[in-house]
């Protein structure tokens, strides 16, 4: 036997999994007596539009086949939804037993018309009154019941990873989620304190200062990413630099560890991070990660990520070590990186992540040390 077809016996092994078809009323079943978790802290991630769901319940309709949900079962029996949040969450919104995170019941769906079914157009699931037009007959709330959408179950004899790994590769790649919006449902999955602390961390007001981001960033939760970077490579060891690989997959298997260790000091990495950014606000304001023109002797344009990692990262690890240069002197500093050609070169566009790292934090952790 091979190396490659030991890897694959070993890792099937540690993946126990089961399908078979359900009706859509099993799985409403099934959510109404808590026997299904659709994680509905994900809702503010996903962003299915009224079209997108009038179009699965046309769907549903017309007898187009759905793409199975995968679950994860848990060790109390609960159901995991792992992948097939939108298609559940319509439903449910549509037929009006559908909750928000803190338990209230969603307003139900209205509706839209179709290219098929024109005649949807503005049509609920329950009667508002006596032979109400706009609302489903019984008919055809029970096509709707009886349609079948697979269940995929990882089962809880699998690897504890093993669900972790799947929403990822199920949620990435072609997907309507950013690389961070993906990382931040895996942070609801393993530790949801967890992620509601690193949350706060886009609250803090010297940050949104210096940062300075747009709304489409902030809709995608680019600020959440630049706190878990900084989580990340704030203290991390140079050696490690050098054997990073890919950039996303690093950042969420140091988020995965990060998450899931109870030793991590979330204490001290908070005050590392709030006395970052008032030192930050202070000396630089919103000029702080802006391109510096040397010809007009201003700071232009908008969030630069190369510039956080130089600056940002160089003034925290100089905090942590007790090294860092006078407040008056990081303004200047900070501007010299664009008369030097050491940051030139490794900040240019095409330079990648992981190439661009090993360079960039040592950069600025020697830049701001007294």
């Amino acid at each position: 036997m091979s190396g490659l077809e030991k890897q694959i016996n070993s890792k099937r092994r540690e993946i126990k999994t089961d399908g078979y078809p359900m009706s859509i009323g099993e799985w409403v079943s099934m959510y109404e007596n808590d026997e299904l978790d659709i994680h509905p802290e994900f809702q503010r991630f996903y962003r299915w539009t009224e079209h997108q769901k009038a179009g699965l319940i046309e769907s549903i309709l017309l007898g187009i086949p759905l793409p199975p949900v995968f679950v994860s079962q848990r060790e109390d029996g609960v159901w995991d939804v792992v992948d097939g949040l939108q298609r559940l969450s319509t439903i449910f919104q549509f037929m009006g037993i559908l909750r928000d995170e803190k338990g209230a019941k969603v307003p139900p769906l209205i509706l839209e018309g179709t290219k098929y079914l024109p005649a949807m157009k503005d049509m609920y699931w329950e009667p508002r009154k006596d032979q109400d037009p706009k609302a489903f007959s019984k008919d055809l709330q029970l096509l709707i019941k009886r349609s079948k959408i697979g269940a995929s179950i990882v089962l809880k004899e699998s690897d504890e990873s093993a669900k972790y790994d799947l929403f990822q590769r199920l949620n990435t790649g072609g997907s309507e989620l950013s690389p961070q919006e993906v990382r931040n449902c895996l942070m609801v999955m393993i530790n949801k304190d967890f992620y509601e602390w690193i949350r706060r961390f886009r609250d803090n007001e010297d940050f949104v200062l210096t940062t300075a981001l747009s709304d489409r960033p902030l809709e995608e939760a680019y600020d959440t990413e630049l706190a878990l970077r900084f989580l990340v490579f704030g203290l991390i060891d140079e050696s490690e630099l050098r054997s990073i690989g890919d950039i996303g997959a690093f950042l969420t298997e140091k988020m995965t560890v990060i998450a899931s260790s109870k030793r991590f000091q979330k204490k001290r990495a908070k005050t590392l991070f709030d006395s970052t950014f008032d030192v930050l606000a202070k000396a630089m304001g919103e000029d702080a990660f802006k391109r510096y023109s040397t010809d007009k002797k201003r700071h232009e344009g908008g969030f630069l990520l190369s510039l956080y990692e130089v600056v940002a990262l160089g003034v925290a690890y100089n905090i942590a070590a007790g090294t860092l240069c006078p407040a008056a002197e990081i303004p200047a500093r900070a501007q010299s990186v664009w008369s030097g050609g050491s940051f030139r070169q490794w900040a240019k566009s095409g330079v990648t992540a992981t190439r661009r790292l090993p360079h960039l934090i040592p950069l600025g952790r020697e830049l701001f040390s007294k």
